[in-house]
């Protein structure tokens, strides 16, 4: 999953964004409305945390104005303001959520998981191919009968390709969506966590494969059903 946050408080933000990454998320930060607006427009992202009072403006205003330009990406609001009237300001910009500061680091993960559930396309709550099924919420990961011991990033990549089975990605579009803007290493890091993920998954009839598509980059192929099943 991949997130935007948008809060100018050093603090939070390190604490947000130490948290949200150590579960696997890929978090661009910006601190101002401007580049809040800028990210927002120039990448996708599976939902925004919108901060309220920002040094160049409002995040309410920046909602409003994302979504008179067609940008529906889920956004919650993350903020000090907890009045009535606040919230409905909040809703009535566009947002999809809103969460009082102080919070619990917990909900606001599971507030995410349930926004990311109703973007453009909606997200099953657990993800199967094959005899591989994968549950985002309790990060497990099942081939067959073995639970897939994995990092939260290599979790993050396997849940990236399988929401998108039998289509051909890029290194430059996995970078985007599984890492973020702050990573500046070599892309073929890429190449190293699929290929642990190849090992994990093991080969099986019943078992998608991650396949090479040179010059393209990567796809998660579903099974193939044996002979006897196809003549059915």
């Amino acid at each position: 999953m991949k997130i935007l946050l948008l809060e100018d408080d050093v603090r939070l933000s390190a604490v947000v964004l130490r948290g949200l990454r150590r579960e696997g998320y890929a978090v661009d930060h910006a601190a101002t409305i401007e580049d809040g607006r800028w990210m927002a427009t120039e990448s996708s992202y599976d939902a925004m945390i919108f901060d309220v009072v920002l040094p160049d403006g409002d995040g309410y205003a920046l909602c409003a104005e994302l979504r008179a330009a067609g940008k529906w990406t889920p956004v919650l609001f993350l903020t000090a303001r907890g009045a009535v009237e606040d919230r409905v300001r909040g809703l009535d910009a566009g947002a999809d959520d809103y969460m009082v500061k102080p919070f619990a680091f917990a909900e606001l993960l599971a507030r995410l998981r349930a926004l990311a559930r109703r973007g453009a396309v909606e997200r099953p709550v657990r993800l199967g191919l094959g005899d591989l099924e994968l549950d985002p919420v309790a990060h497990r990961a099942v081939a067959g009968v073995r639970a897939l011991t994995l990092t939260a990033r290599e979790f993050a990549l396997l849940e990236f390709f399988m929401r998108q089975p039998d289509t051909v990605l890029s290194r430059s579009t996995i970078l985007e969506q599984v890492w973020d803007w702050a990573f500046d290493g070599s892309p073929r890091i890429i190449d190293v966590y699929v290929r642990t993920l190849r090992e994990q998954l093991g080969a099986g009839e019943d078992r998608p494969r991650i396949e090479t598509i040179r010059g393209a980059g990567y796809v998660l192929r579903p099974p193939v059903p044996p002979r006897s099943a196809r003549r059915r």
